[in-house]
């Protein structure tokens, strides 16, 4: 940790003597490191009034302690990536303001922690798998970091020494593609002068074909005016009553109704009463 702590100090060091709010050092010296286990570390970093800062410090502090499972449950340390990735990526793309990912990031810490504490590893360690697989350590170091390929006869190896088939590590590959989501994995964003509160209901569906939010207007809420794009727009109309506008023609649709254009003129919904709407955008645009 000496390095990215290092890292950390500089940074903040350079945030206090030209901003002079984050306290971060109140109770700790410059020179200490800072540990993600450290309860007293993240209450700090949370109240910091340096929201995106905060944010960076928590990445980097994750990042760092993730890649140290690497030595002993690369399944762990994947699932974790994923966790850190899926929150950066809505915090970069919009998706969530500082404070929400600030409180993403804690409870990904905290599952972090969890995880060390309960000794969640697989009990070998990379000089401990290379020895019994008869591998180099380095050799076991450049697969973990997909920086070379096994054969198939060394994956088999390697499997052995793990305690699983070759059939069984693939049908695990394809089991860890999500199909089902959950509150959990939503993202929203509430837009107080617009009267709405986005969800996107799929993480990370820009990469994807379609994407689809789940949309709540207020009693005369409305999105904002999107210009003309190319794709296809399909929604349902879950609760309430939507005015669909494309350019200068309207279109009303009520609870139970769904809706489906060429989104080729500018376009918004608004609603009078307030609704709820499942909307999804190929590609996605949202």
């Amino acid at each position: 940790m000496k390095e990215i702590n290092a890292q950390i100090n500089e940074l903040l060091k350079a945030s206090v003597q030209s901003e002079g709010v984050i306290s971060l050092f109140d109770s700790h010296n410059v020179g200490d490191n800072f540990s993600l286990f450290d309860p007293a570390v993240l209450d700090e970093i949370s109240h910091m009034k340096q929201k995106n800062i905060a944010v960076e410090i928590l990445k980097k502090l994750l990042a760092e302690q993730v890649s140290l499972y690497k030595g002993t449950n690369l399944v762990q340390s994947q699932k974790f990536s994923e966790m850190i990735t899926r929150i950066m990526n809505a915090y970069y793309n919009g998706h969530i303001d500082n404070e929400k990912t600030i409180e993403e990031l804690l409870e990904a810490a905290k599952k972090v922690m969890e995880a060390y504490q309960a000794g969640e590893d697989l009990g070998l360690t990379q000089e401990e798998l290379a020895d019994r697989s008869e591998l180099s350590k380095g050799f076991i170091s450049q697969l973990e970091n997909d920086l070379t390929s096994p054969s198939i006869a060394t994956l088999e190896d390697i499997l052995q020494c793990l305690g699983i088939t070759i059939s069984e590590f693939f049908a695990r590959e394809e089991g860890e593609k999500q199909i089902v989501f959950g509150d959990e994995d939503y993202f929203e964003k509430l837009d107080e002068e617009l009267k709405t509160k986005t969800e996107w209901i799929i993480p990370n569906a820009q990469k994807n074909i379609m994407e689809p939010i789940r949309l709540t207007l207020k009693a005369g809420g409305e999105t904002y005016p999107d210009n003309p794009h190319e794709g296809e727009e399909f929604g349902y109309v879950l609760k309430g009553e939507i005015v669909i506008t494309l350019g200068s023609d309207k279109y009303r649709a009520k609870a139970g109704e769904s809706f489906y254009y060429t989104p080729d003129k500018k376009h918004y919904i608004s609603s009078k009463k307030g609704a709820e709407i499942l909307w999804v955008s190929a590609p996605p645009s949202f």
